[in-house]
């Protein structure tokens, strides 16, 4: 036993958060999303440049039907 209390405060902290509303900052919020998209994007262009597909010309010659 004695979990009552322990329940209690969990359930206390769980209403807290669904109800309350939180100051956000969206302005902050787009400026994080912008950065990484854009390192995400730097990230796949620079994967596009060492694979220039070699890699798949063998797939894609089986996928063909050029075997």
């Amino acid at each position: 036993m004695g979990r009552g209390r322990a329940k209690a405060k969990q359930t206390k902290v769980a209403r807290e958060l669904k109800y309350s509303t939180p100051d956000t900052d969206l302005r902050a919020l787009e400026r994080e999303l912008r950065a990484s998209r854009s390192t995400s994007d730097a990230r796949d262009s620079s994967a596009d440049r060492v694979n220039d597909g070699d890699e798949y010309n063998e797939y894609d010659t089986w996928a063909s039907g050029d075997r």
